[in-house]
């Protein structure tokens, strides 16, 4: 897995794999409902997210994608898309990024994780992604703020 970013690693496989199917439990964990969300590992999200970082356990399931959130902010304004980002999280509309820009933010090590993880091409991850992410964050973030780390 990528060293250095499980926790955006697996909000991003989340996205990836499971879509919107999950958006509303997704939101109600990251908005603080994830106190009493199963362990990685435990089944439902908790268990998808057990699988992309390989935890067992320990921390909540909301609190690993919160952070994960603000790592995904993060490698955005480092590689230069920062407004991107932040149009997701702020009012206003969404601005859409394509798989080049994507790629370039979140980095291959991240993508080869994810690839390896999901059983998804790089191609089909990054189409995947640049279709779904910037409507993700914007639910995952109802508040217009990225959740406390946790």
């Amino acid at each position: 897995m990528s060293s250095g970013f499980p926790s955006m690693t697996a909000v991003l496989g989340l996205v990836a794999i499971a879509g919107y199917q999950n958006k509303e439990k997704i939101a109600e964990m990251l908005g603080g409902a994830g106190k009493n969300a199963p362990a990685p590992g435990q089944g439902g999200i908790g268990g998808i997210l057990g699988q992309l970082t390989g935890t067992g356990g320990g921390a909540s399931a909301g609190g690993f994608l919160s952070g994960g959130l603000g790592e995904l902010v993060d490698r955005f304004k480092q590689s230069g898309q920062g407004a991107t980002a932040d149009s997701w999280v702020g009012p206003g509309p969404n601005q859409q990024i394509a798989p080049p820009q994507l790629e370039q933010a979140i980095g291959p090590d991240v993508l080869d994780a994810l690839s390896k993880q999901t059983g998804l091409s790089r191609e089909d991850l990054l189409a995947r992604l640049s279709r779904e992410l910037p409507d993700a964050v914007d639910k995952y973030t109802p508040q217009r703020r990225l959740p406390d780390r946790g």
